[in-house]
């Protein structure tokens, strides 16, 4: 079993029970290339910690921005908890150096990593729920993800990316972006689909989500970082 005590000291927590955390960081990966390890992959914990993240900054929103409308805080809500933002956030807080991961997915230091950061600080908040409950989760988020919130306000990267990116594009490039399904995972009632945009025949990102509306928006907002047009 690892050992998280750093880490764990870094966040100023202490998990009553270690293999919560142990599995909030085995991807699936790991077990399949180790299935003789005993331990189990972080998926489930994955599925609660979203919707953890999802009340509290959900919350934090309606209490704190009491004049805007519900399509104002939905876009606020989407450009926070999205791949980029909580993979950002999840390399910050070196969560990368306890990953369990398979050789395969080890080597790769790219989109696909930061998917699963992303995917990591989700089941992290899962094991931690399961272990300290909403309060302590609720600190976590408010010390580690909230701080985004201001400069996503004031960059404006909250808008629509998908009409933002047309607009550059347009304007710029005159051209019109298109997505293209480039892969599916999970079981039916958990799908993940990852998303490509294209300047015609041109790859310029990626996206994932847990609809193919939002994996489209969280790779325009990919493409929008990488084109620097945010």
């Amino acid at each position: 079993m690892k050992d998280f005590t750093p880490f764990e000291q870094s966040l100023g927590i202490a998990f009553k029970d270690q293999s919560l955390i142990q599995r909030a960081f085995t991807h699936r990966s790991f077990i399949n290339e180790n299935p003789k390890s005993g331990l189990e992959h972080n998926e489930r914990f994955e599925f609660l910690g979203d919707a953890v993240i999802e009340l509290i900054v959900t919350d934090y929103l309606f209490r704190n921005f009491p004049t805007h409308n519900e399509g104002e805080l939905t876009a606020y809500r989407s450009a926070l908890v999205n791949a980029i933002i909580m993979g950002e956030v999840a390399t910050e807080l070196n969560m990368n150096d306890y990953l369990l991961l398979s050789k395969g997915e080890s080597k790769d230091t790219g989109r696909a990593r930061q998917t699963i950061l992303a995917n990591t600080y989700e089941s992290f908040v899962g094991g931690l729920y399961l272990d300290q409950g909403y309060e302590v989760c609720k600190t976590f988020i408010h010390n580690t993800l909230l701080p985004r919130l201001e400069d996503i306000i004031k960059m404006k990267s909250w808008k629509d990316a998908k009409s933002q990116v047309q607009e550059e594009a347009q304007e710029r490039l005159g051209l019109t972006p298109a997505y293209r399904v480039m892969g599916e995972s999970g079981p039916d009632h958990d799908k993940y689909f990852t998303i490509g945009i294209f300047f015609g025949e041109q790859k310029i990102a990626e996206g994932k989500g847990k609809s193919k509306q939002e994996a489209q928006q969280t790779a325009a907002l990919a493409a929008l970082e990488k084109k620097g047009w945010l």
